[in-house]
C-alpha cells in the first residue's frame, strides 16, 4: 500500500532501499544482508520523539534524518552511512537550503562558503508562489556531500488530489534547479529515491487500457509536467516538442535503464490493496540517477523485486572498488571519506564521534555520547588505574572495518518500516540482560546501607482503641456493582424484606430501632411507578435470593422460540417474554455467515467500495487471488477471476 516507509537508495558502496527497523540488531543485520554502505530510506513516518537508541545508535553506522515539522508522523527521509567505508564532509536537510543547522539560526544557504554544499535554487528558478520554507517542511530531502559526489536522497510528493498539484510541481522545480546548479558548479551528483514519477510506457503495466479510460494519447501521457521534467533531466528521455527554458540539456543518467535498456516489467511499486505484486502489475517510480562524470564508476544497477516487506522493492547501484578521476586510478574509499582518513585504500585513522557532522542524529542531545544497550551490557571492563579525567568511550570508540567488501554500491529501494523494539521481544532482551547481570554486579557493587532499627511499639490509649472498634471492617464482600454477568441479561427483581438489624446484627452492642412499616413496604416494592425501571436493579447483592421473592421462571414454548424465558409478575397477572434468553434466535442472528466461492472454488474476500459515487461504502465479495500481468480479471487462469457479488445480494448460502 502506498504510503509505507521504504528505502530508495544505498551505496554498496551499493545504494539500497531498506527497512527502518526498531531493533539495532535487526537494522545492522539487514544492512549487512543487503551489503550496502549507504542506505536511503523514504517515508520514515516518525517524529523526533519517536527516535530511539536502536534507530540512531546502530553499531558501525551514522544516520541523518529530515523529519516533517508540522505534519507529525508524515513523510520523512533518512540516510544511513557505514562509518568504516564512507564518511560525509557536509550534510543538509531540505532541497532549498532555507532550513537551519541544529542549534543555529543561520540558514544552510547563508553559511560560509566552505560550509555550504551549494547549488541552492534562485528565486527565478522557482515558478510557484509557494514559500521555500513550506517546501522543506514535510521532511522530503537529505543531502550529503562526499569528496566524490553529492548524494541527494529524496521523497518526491505524489498527486493525490488537485490541492497537491501546485506543491508537487514547486518541489520538482526546486529539485531540478538544485541538481542542475550543482552540476554547473562542477560537482558530481547522485540522485536517488522515490520520485513518484513513471518515466514512459515501459515503466508501467496496463497503460493502454488506462489511456483508453481517460481518453488520453501516449504523447499527452509523456507530456505531463512531472514526466516531462524527468525526461528532460535524464539522457535519452523522450521529450515532446521543444525543451523548457533552462532544461535544454540533460545532466543525469538513469542507471537501471542503462544496464537494462529493454527489460520489461522492471517495476518497483505495486498496489497492495489489489494484491498486484505476485502478478507483477506495477510501476517503476524509484530511481538511481547520476551525473556524467561518475557514470563509468558504476558496475551494476538493478532492482531487488524478491525483497518483500513493503509496497516498494529495493533499487541499487554498485560502484567499483577503484575508479578513474582526472585520469588517475584511485581506490574509491580515498574519495568517499575526509582527507587523511584513507590513503591508497588503507585506513590511516579510525572513525570517531568527532567526525559526526552537526546534522548527525548521534548529536541529538538525547543520544549524544551514548551507546546502544548492547554495548552497555557487553562493554569490556576498564582498568582500575584509569584516571578520572579520561575521555569518554563514546569519543574514542573505534568502528571495526566491515568484511572485505571494497566495492561501493548505491541502492535505492522502498521498504516497509518496522518499528520493533525491545518491548516487542522481551524474552530475548530479558535473557540477555539476565545473562549479564552477574557481571554487572561484580563490576559495580552496591554499598550496603546502614542497618535500620525497628520503631518501638507504643500501646494506644483506651479511647483510641474504642474508636477503632467502632469503625466498620474493611474486609467486606463484593459491592453492588460486582454482580454476576447474568444479572445484566435476566430481569431485575426487588430486594427481599430484610431487617437491617437482623442482617447486620447489633453494631458495637447498640441496637437500633426497627424500621417502620412504611419503610419496609418501600423497600419491598419492586417498581417506583408504572413504566419506570426497578428501583434497586443494581443494588442487589444476592442474585439467587432475589429470584425466590420476585419472579417465577418458566420454560414454555413461546412465539420467541422453545427456549424463551417467561416471567410472570406476582399479583398482577402480567407475562413478560425475554428474547435475550432465546439461544436459537441469537445463534441465527450472530452465527457465522457463509462466504461465497469464486470460480476457483475458493473463499472470496470481502472488500468495501471507496470510489466516490452511488456505491461508495458498499461491501462486496470478489476473488482473493492476485491480479494477473494484464491487470484485468481473467477466466480460466491462475490469477483473479471475474467473480463479483454485492454483499446485499448474497443470501449467505451456496
Amino acid at each position: 500500500m502506498a504510503g509505507e516507509p521504504h528505502v530508495s537508495g544505498g551505496i554498496k558502496f551499493p545504494i539500497q532501499r531498506h527497512y527502518l527497523a526498531g531493533c539495532s540488531n535487526t537494522v545492522k543485520a539487514m544492512f549487512d544482508t543487503l551489503e550496502a554502505d549507504i542506505v536511503v530510506i523514504q517515508e520514515t513516518k516518525i517524529q523526533r520523539k519517536d527516535l530511539r537508541d536502536d534507530m540512531v545508535l546502530v553499531p558501525g553506522w551514522d544516520v541523518y534524518f529530515n523529519l516533517p515539522t508540522y505534519k507529525k508522523g508524515y513523510s520523512g527521509v533518512a540516510i544511513y552511512t557505514r562509518s568504516s567505508k564512507c564518511c560525509p564532509i557536509r550534510a543538509e536537510e531540505g532541497i532549498t537550503g532555507v532550513l537551519c543547522p541544529p542549534n543555529s539560526s543561520t540558514k544552510f544557504r547563508d553559511l560560509p562558503a566552505d560550509q555550504q554544499i551549494g547549488g541552492y535554487p534562485t528565486p527565478g528558478q522557482l515558478s510557484s508562489d509557494i514559500d521555500e520554507a513550506q517546501l522543506d517542511s514535510e521532511g522530503r530531502c537529505v543531502i550529503l556531500e562526499f569528496p566524490a559526489f553529492v548524494l541527494i536522497g529524496v521523497y518526491s510528493p505524489a498527486t493525490r488530489d488537485e490541492t497537491r498539484i501546485e506543491f508537487r510541481q514547486a518541489f520538482i522545480d526546486a529539485m531540478d534547479a538544485r541538481v542542475r546548479n550543482l552540476v554547473s558548479m562542477g560537482k558530481e551528483v547522485f540522485l536517488c529515491g522515490d520520485l513518484n514519477i513513471i518515466r514512459n510506457e515501459m515503466d508501467t503495466a496496463g497503460l493502454p487500457e488506462q489511456l483508453k479510460k481517460e481518453a488520453m494519447t501516449l504523447d499527452q501521457f509523456i507530456s505531463t509536467p512531472s514526466r516531462r521534467f524527468l525526461n528532460q533531466i535524464v539522457f535519452g528521455g523522450r521529450v515532446i516538442g521543444e525543451p523548457d527554458e533552462g532544461r535544454e540539456k540533460p545532466v543525469l543518467w538513469d542507471l537501471c535503464r542503462e544496464f537494462h535498456p529493454k527489460r520489461p516489467g522492471m517495476y518497483t511499486c505495486w498496489e497492495t490493496r489489489k494484491n498486484a505484486r505476485p502478478g507483477n502489475f506495477g510501476s517503476r517510480i524509484d530511481y538511481v540517477l547520476c551525473s556524467s562524470g561518475i557514470k563509468d564508476w558504476f558496475v551494476d544497477a538493478n532492482i531487488q523485486e524478491g525483497l518483500l516487506g513493503s509496497d516498494h522493492c529495493p533499487v541499487y547501484a554498485t560502484i567499483s572498488d577503484s575508479v578513474s578521476r582526472d585520469g588517475v586510478i584511485i581506490p574509491i574509499t580515498d574519495i568517499m571519506n575526509p582527507e587523511g582518513m584513507f590513503k591508497n585504500g588503507q585506513r590511516q585513522r579510525e572513525w570517531s564521534q568527532k567526525d559526526c557532522l552537526p546534522t548527525s542524529a548521534k548529536l541529538i542531545p538525547e543520544f549524544d555520547r551514548r551507546q546502544s544497550i548492547k554495548d552497555m551490557f557487553f562493554k569490556k571492563k576498564t582498568p582500575s588505574n584509569t584516571p578520572k579525567s579520561a575521555t569518554p568511550a563514546a569519543d574514542s570508540q573505534e568502528i571495526p572495518d566491515s568484511p572485505n567488501t571494497s566495492s561501493i554500491t548505491v541502492n535505492a529501494t522502498t521498504v516497509l518500516q518496522e518499528t520493533a523494539s525491545f518491548a516487542s521481544s522481551p524474552k530475548q532482551w530479558l535473557s540477555q540482560s539476565a545473562a549479564t547481570e552477574p557481571a554487572l554486579s561484580q563490576t559495580s557493587p552496591v554499598p550496603k546501607r546502614r542497618a535500620e532499627q525497628p520503631a518501638p511499639y507504643i500501646r494506644p490509649p483506651k479511647k483510641a482503641k474504642a474508636a477503632l472498634a467502632k469503625q466498620p471492617s474493611s474486609k467486606t464482600g463484593p459491592g453492588p456493582s460486582q454482580s454476576t454477568l447474568m444479572g445484566f441479561f435476566k430481569a431485575k427483581t426487588p430486594t427481599p424484606t430484610v431487617n437491617p438489624d437482623e442482617r447486620h446484627g447489633p453494631i458495637n452492642g447498640n441496637n437500633h430501632s426497627p424500621a417502620t412499616t412504611a419503610e419496609t413496604a418501600l423497600r419491598n416494592e419492586p417498581f417506583t411507578a408504572k413504566g419506570s425501571q426497578p428501583k434497586q436493579s443494581f443494588e442487589v447483592d444476592n442474585f439467587e435470593e432475589r429470584d425466590e421473592h420476585a419472579v417465577e421462571h418458566k420454560t414454555n414454548p413461546t412465539p420467541y422460540g422453545e427456549n424463551s424465558t417467561v416471567m410472570e409478575d406476582e399479583g398482577k397477572g402480567k407475562t413478560i417474554f425475554d428474547p435475550i434468553q432465546n439461544r436459537e434466535s441469537w445463534s441465527k442472528l450472530l452465527g457465522k455467515r457463509v462466504v461465497p466461492k469464486c470460480e476457483h472454488g475458493e473463499d472470496c474476500q470481502s472488500l468495501v467500495t471507496k470510489k466516490p459515487g452511488i456505491n461508495c461504502g458498499r461491501s462486496f465479495y470478489m476473488c482473493a487471488r492476485p491480479l494477473g500481468p494484464s491487470g484485468n480479471k481473467e477466466t480460466g487462469t491462475e490469477f483473479r477471476c471475474k467473480t463479483f457479488i454485492w454483499s446485499s445480494d448474497w443470501s449467505g448460502r451456496q
